[in-house]
């Protein structure tokens, strides 16, 4: 019999759980998209999307996913025949880099596997090795959600500072942002992308591109007018936040949810996701002392505050994901872009969370293993409670 009935908990990391302030903000008939209270409500974003990224610089709103803002930042600083350096730790800068290579661009890969972050001493040499300056950007995410590592973004641009070299600095924040702590203009960030249906907290379908004047004077041949992200940041025009209809709904769920983040503030959103990761670690540590679970981690430092990568063996990865969905109503995250994938599975702890749904997740985990007859150390839900209860 299962124990499943009642509201579900999506606990993957993307889409996040929407606050039911959002649901209500979009529940809503479809808004007169030529005047009035859209255009105002619209407008009011830009401020607190910069605030967000911590930046003074501009941002492009697209209709489209993370993978959109992806192809949005590439097409507005490539030409076809430049040269990109992906510094991969996991699936998602591997993807990015793919899609560089899809407009063209010659794609020059640094992979570090799935268990660590940048190497900046890999970094540093293959830009200096770079006597020509042919790499134009360096792609980098600031987590990797498919091995939750967390990158440090403020020390590949002393790398580049240090070296001289001229190349952009761009950054993948659709897993980060507003959950780990990310200073575009004080990291010197070149183009930063992100998406709405996470740290955002609003459902998935529109994406940001916020960029600098270094980027925009970068401007490659790449760009078609649907990408342009010059009418978008300095519209003339409404529909040219757009290239077309707004994303009528999206728009006032994004207020309302940016109205929640800038109620809490920023330092204790931050604050928030540091201390309820560090209970999920706290009751991994313990399982971890009997049985074969393992966060896919080791450091701490290197770790994301958003989403947790957990090794626990083949097919046991699969067992309990399947065993928390349909027995408790848990959704957890796949093992995604590791191998074997049914010998991972993946926590969402970003956005809309708090300290009894995670407490609530670390039981139901508890629950799983038990059932499942996979061993674990004892003293998981105290040593988070602990956590908690300290912080």
């Amino acid at each position: 019999m299962s124990l499943s009935n009642g509201r579900a908990y999506l606990a993957i990391p993307g889409p996040s759980v929407i606050p039911d302030t959002v649901l209500r903000a979009m529940h809503r008939a479809s808004p007169n998209i030529y005047e009035g209270e859209l255009h105002d409500l619209t407008r009011s974003v830009i401020p607190d999307l910069k605030a967000v990224a911590q930046t003074e610089h501009d941002v492009a709103i697209y209709i489209g996913n993370g993978h959109a803002a992806w192809e949005a930042a590439l097409s507005n600083v490539l030409s076809r025949g430049d040269t990109v350096l992906v510094l991969a730790t996991g699936r998602f800068c591997i993807g990015w880099g793919e899609m560089a290579a899809g407009l063209g661009a010659q794609v020059q890969t640094i992979d570090h596997g799935a268990q660590s972050p940048v190497d900046l001493a890999q970094l540093q040499a293959a830009l200096t090795a770079d006597t020509e300056g042919r790499i134009k950007a360096v792609l980098a995410v600031h987590v990797d959600t498919s091995t939750s590592v967390r990158n440090d973004v403020a020390g590949m641009r002393a790398v580049l500072d240090n070296t001289g070299h001229g190349a952009l600095l761009m950054v993948d924040c659709i897993a980060s942002l507003g959950c780990d702590r990310f200073e575009m203009d004080a990291w010197g960030v070149d183009v930063m992308v992100a998406a709405c249906q996470k740290g955002l907290m609003t459902p998935a379908g529109i994406s940001f591109v916020w960029y600098g004047p270094k980027a925009d004077a970068a401007r490659g041949n790449c760009v078609t007018n649907y990408w342009d992200w010059r009418p978008r940041s300095n519209p003339e025009m409404y529909y040219q936040y757009f290239n077309g209809t707004a994303p009528t709904h999206h728009l006032y769920g994004l207020r309302a949810a940016l109205d929640m983040i800038m109620a809490e503030g920023m330092d204790h959103v931050f604050w928030r996701h540091e201390t309820l990761a560090r209970a999920i670690w706290a009751a991994f540590d313990c399982w971890s002392q009997k049985g074969p679970m393992r966060l896919n981690i080791a450091d701490p430092a290197q770790r994301s505050h958003a989403v947790t990568s957990v090794r626990i063996g083949s097919p046991d990865g699969d067992r309990l994901r399947q065993w928390c969905e349909h027995q408790a109503g848990l959704t957890l995250g796949i093992g995604l872009g590791q191998t074997p994938s049914d010998a991972y599975f993946r926590l969402g702890h970003m956005g809309h969370v708090n300290a009894h749904m995670i407490m609530g997740l670390l039981g139901t985990l508890q629950a799983g293993l038990t059932a499942l007859e996979i061993p674990h150390g004892r003293g998981a839900l105290d040593a988070a409670a602990d956590i908690i209860a300290t912080a």
